[in-house]
């Protein structure tokens, strides 16, 4: 019979599973409280938190949630890095956190309800962030339309220069008649 509270925590954990934009399972075996310490003060700012829990009821939350691929996973020491806002910072943090310690180790992970592999965590540290992708998309927007403005400003011009050599033809320019 399960107790209220680990009841409360496959509740709590499938919650952050709902939630998260990015999820990554690591092997934490090795890591000193002080690392952890570093690594969570690192993910705070990023709305992403880091989680020691227990396989089972990880395993349990994730079947509540759909996420079932991910128990193969749950195996030895498992603590997840969960981010509730902008994935990309995330994978960045936990990506250059594995590089330096050489202790942490991503079993994979879960990208907007989508199992990916290790090297898809990479991928996506490497992208740039948010802004400059949207500043991106943005002037990939606006370029066109900057030419459209040119064309259709200089099809305007031409036509003023017309009317104004017609005009002149036709009986001088406003100059000359005052």
């Amino acid at each position: 019979m399960p107790t209220e509270k680990k009841v409360q925590e496959v509740a709590e954990i499938a919650e952050l599973l709902r939630n998260a934009s990015l999820a990554v399972l690591t092997d934490y075996r090795g890591l000193s409280v002080a690392d952890l310490q570093r690594l969570r003060t690192e993910l705070r700012p990023h709305e992403s938190e880091f989680r020691v829990m227990k396989n089972t009821l990880a395993g349990l939350a994730a079947d509540q949630v759909g996420l079932s691929d991910i128990r193969p996973l749950l195996e030895g020491p498992t603590a997840m890095v969960i981010a509730t806002a902008e994935p990309v910072a995330s994978a960045k943090i936990v990506n250059d956190f594995v590089r330096t310690s050489k202790i942490l180790k991503v079993k994979g992970a879960v990208l907007e309800g989508q199992m990916i592999p290790v090297e898809d965590i990479e991928r996506l540290a490497s992208l740039p962030p948010r802004e400059i992708l949207l500043g991106k998309v943005m002037a990939g927007i606006q370029t066109p339309l900057y030419g459209l403005v040119g064309v259709l400003s200089g099809t305007i011009r031409s036509l003023a220069y017309v009317l104004q050599a017609r005009a002149d033809q036709l009986g001088g320019t406003t100059e000359e008649a005052a």
